[in-house]
């Protein structure tokens, strides 16, 4: 029998809020995610009714003690206090090696949180939730996972009457920097005692409860130094975690679209997904979210706020980091302005890798040629990201000796750039540095196939998909996308409708929270 532990409601109880799910109406299974429940050991089975009134909410499991966390965030650079207001927290899953998992109930009704929202989700903003963190869990990129989506049988107004569901979201925790911004200014709202700054003790010890919680539960390697104190690894941890994390993002052309503090995961994992998207033509000031209105989320901003982020996050250890502030400051801000180059190094690699550059010191001149070469020319030329890579990775040595499968696949995409004097000068010299590599051109595109995805989840697709799932019951385009982004770096047969671009019409200009 599954057993929940909550070690999350040992913190203050600032941080929680006890709720139970609302009922739904009719719940009927549209999603569940059996290789996710193998893989975590856990007694869920679709068509099991018992499973299925669990993820809906309509009954709590045993040993549940269901709850709501608070949190703040700056949204779009604004503070704001916030919790969760449509997502129900069932408890801590312990998986066979002692390390824990969260199972949520997203759109499971209203929380002391819920302000004057619904609490409700639509099915269309869960399901794309759905694909998109198995997406990018497959594309090997730090993600929550999503175990279910369950149909409400209600509608949930939003600009239309929409249908609802619950997602079940599964995560290393759901400790945000919102987490700590919210113990901070809790802390900073009363009255102090023995502080000069504002700040109460009440807060310092919330904010210092929730950095030793944190610690154990995602950083548990820390061994005391004489170099570190706990909450200076804790903070130059996430760091490191977040420089990858953003870095493998940009790799796949992912955009998240609302890096608040709020949607900033402690662990390291992608976390809410309300108007992401894929970039197709390389462009490094799209933006997707129609509320992003001045770009402050566009694709390549997104290290950039990420240092913001983590600022603000280094803000809220600032009385754990030294008892006099001024030191307390001069050691956060000294981190926080590392992290350019923390980024910088994971980005550089994760190019390196998606050129066929295996790393040999002599070359590293041309590597950083090539690499803002290809950049430029694929801006330059408004190629695609993906196909762009991808095709480059299994490109022929010599073009004139192409077969024929070689020539309609690669056709499109030496139109646009390839045969270019541009293109045709930088395939010269590319091919010349990869062939004086150790291992030469058959070792170069090994490693460029495996980091260089066939497919990814294409704004087109992911929106048509949704659009027969809600408009009309049809699961069907739903399922087959799934099933292909498994397996993103295979080049089967089944990939090739999944390449395509749109085309005018089916173009993805604007996306949607939607919740």
């Amino acid at each position: 029998m599954l057993g929940f532990h909550d070690s999350y409601t040992q913190l203050p109880d600032m941080f929680y809020q006890y709720e139970q799910p609302t009922a739904v109406r009719q719940a009927e299974w549209v999603l569940f995610n059996q290789e996710l429940a193998t893989e975590l050991n856990l007694p869920y089975h679709q068509g099991d009714l018992k499973t299925l009134q669990y993820l809906s909410g309509n009954q709590v499991p045993p040993q549940a003690k269901p709850f709501a966390q608070a949190y703040a965030g700056h949204q779009f650079g604004h503070f704001t206090t916030l919790g969760d207001g449509r997502a129900i927290l069932l408890g801590e899953h312990e998986l066979p090696d002692g390390k824990r998992v969260d199972i949520q109930l997203k759109g499971a009704g209203q929380t002391a949180y819920s302000r004057r929202g619904d609490g409700r989700a639509t099915l269309s903003s869960m399901l794309r939730e759905y694909i998109m963190s198995e997406a990018l869990h497959a594309l090997g990129i730090p993600t929550t996972r999503s175990l279910a989506v369950i149909s409400t049988g209600e509608t949930v107004q939003r600009e239309e009457p929409l249908p609802g569901a619950v997602l079940t979201r599964v995560a290393s925790s759901h400790v945000r920097v919102g987490t700590f911004e919210y113990a901070r200014a809790m802390g900073m709202s009363r009255p102090s005692n023995t502080q000069e700054d504002g700040n109460s003790d009440e807060g310092d010890l919330a904010i210092r409860a929730l950095a030793d919680y944190t610690l154990a539960r995602h950083f548990s390697e820390f061994k005391t130094t004489d170099l570190e104190s706990p909450y200076e690894y804790l903070l130059t941890s996430v760091m490191e975690r977040q420089a990858k994390l953003v870095a493998q993002w940009m790799g796949v052309g992912f955009i998240h679209g609302v890096m608040n503090t709020d949607n900033m995961a402690i662990s390291g994992e992608t976390i809410d997904y309300g108007p992401c998207a894929m970039m197709d033509e390389y462009d490094p000031k799209t933006v997707f979210s129609f509320i992003d209105r001045q770009g402050r989320y566009a694709y390549q901003n997104q290290p950039i706020i990420a240092q913001w982020n983590l600022a603000r996050f280094a803000e809220t250890l600032l009385p754990l980091l030294h008892t006099d502030a001024n030191t307390a400051i001069d050691t956060a801000t000294r981190h926080i302005q590392t992290f350019p180059d923390r980024y910088e190094y994971h980005w550089q690699q994760l190019l390196y890798q998606k050129l066929g550059f295996l790393g040999d010191k002599k070359h590293h001149t041309a590597y950083d040629k090539l690499s803002k070469e290809w950049l430029a020319l694929l801006e330059k030329h408004q190629c695609d990201w993906t196909n762009s890579f991808h095709d480059l990775s299994v490109d022929a040595p010599n073009a004139e000796e192409d077969n024929a499968t070689h020539k309609d696949e690669f056709a499109e995409f030496r139109a646009s750039l390839l045969n270019t004097e541009a293109g045709i000068n930088f395939r010269k010299e590319w091919l010349q540095v990869i062939e004086n590599q150790q291992g030469g051109l058959a070792q170069a595109q090994e490693q460029m196939r495996a980091v260089n995805p066939v497919i990814i989840p294409r704004n087109h697709q992911v929106d048509e998909a949704l659009r027969q799932a809600e408009r009309h019951q049809n699961l069907a385009p739903l399922h087959q996308l799934l099933q292909v982004l498994k397996t993103p770096f295979q080049n089967t047969p089944d990939k090739a409708p999944y390449q395509h671009l749109p085309t005018s019409s089916e173009r993805i200009e604007h996306t949607f929270c939607g919740t």
